[in-house]
């Protein structure tokens, strides 16, 4: 057993179960759907398909991050049971939830100053955030220290690529992502977004598509033009999607008929409650390892 605790926040989009079987431990972000408060709980509380359901009947959502208090409460258990931490954050290009994460560590630190507690801000996504968790917990597994793979973390994590489409702006409008008349525009024209992570962990709209089938092309492309050895990649992939299985699927085979080397099949995750109440159903994400996201 490693004398360290690796772990995350909910919005790593991936199941409780891979989490569990990695040794990753989790804390949870809160949202709000037509003003109840829930945890992001990877859809205990409540099943995704309920939720997205939810959001195309027009309820309203608002998310939460952790707040100091609740960083606090969560790692000093593992403290107390001398284990240090090396936790990471969703991205600091959207949310504040890494500045939380800091300040709630420089109080253990105080509390325990025998104790190591380091905080990375991933500056990644989903199951892009899922997919660096998981390649740390491989690290963790080969005998890697503590400050060792807080090293590795900082110095890999712009390697992780996020692309997304969505095949409905409806609530990239909504949080201020697409502007009402270019969503109302790209409606008309059955535009899909083609979006990525930028290098300070911003989405950032990249190319305007017109049709699904294109725009699922245009994705595996962009994994053949910026993964690792282009199609000769041999590392890891993971998807992610907001109610719209089967247009992940669809991109899975491309990226399966293209890639031989992957490194196993596609895992394909369900976008969160958190991510998904601002991107809503219809987004598809790709995620894996090439080179660096750069200015």
């Amino acid at each position: 057993m490693s004398d360290y605790i690796l772990s995350c926040c909910s919005t790593v989009d991936l199941s409780r179960e891979h989490l569990q079987s990695r040794d990753i431990h989790c804390t949870y972000f809160h949202y709000f759907l037509d003003g109840k408060e829930y945890l992001d709980d990877l859809g205990q509380s409540m099943p995704l398909d309920k939720f997205y359901q939810a959001m195309a009947n027009g309820a309203m959502t608002k998310t939460a991050q952790v707040n100091i208090s609740e960083y606090l409460d969560y790692f000093t258990p593992f403290l107390e049971q001398g284990k240090d931490i090396l936790h990471l954050t969703l991205s600091s290009g959207i949310s504040g939830t890494f500045n939380s994460a800091q300040n709630a560590a420089a109080i253990a630190r105080e509390r325990f100053p025998e104790r190591k507690i380091y905080i990375v801000d991933s500056l990644a996504a989903s199951s892009g955030y899922g997919l660096l968790m998981d390649a740390l917990a491989d690290r963790r597994d080969e005998g890697m220290d503590i400050d060792s793979l807080r090293d590795w973390a900082e110095e890999n994590k712009l390697r992780l690529h996020h692309w997304f489409f969505s095949t409905d702006l409806t609530f990239f409008v909504r949080g201020g992502r697409i502007s009402k008349a270019a969503g109302v525009f790209g409606g008309m024209l059955n535009i899909c977004p083609l979006m990525n992570v930028d290098y300070q962990g911003r989405l950032i709209p990249r190319e305007k598509i017109r049709t699904k089938k294109k725009v699922i092309q245009a994705i595996a492309d962009k994994m053949a033009a910026y993964a690792d050895g282009g199609t000769a990649y041999d590392g890891k992939c993971f998807m992610s999607n907001s109610a719209c299985l089967e247009d992940a699927q669809a991109v899975a085979a491309l990226v399966e008929a293209h890639f031989p080397n992957l490194n196993g099949k596609v895992l394909i995750n369900p976008i969160g409650t958190v991510i998904g109440s601002h991107t809503g159903p219809g987004t598809v994400a790709l995620f894996f390892w090439g080179k660096k996201r750069e200015n």
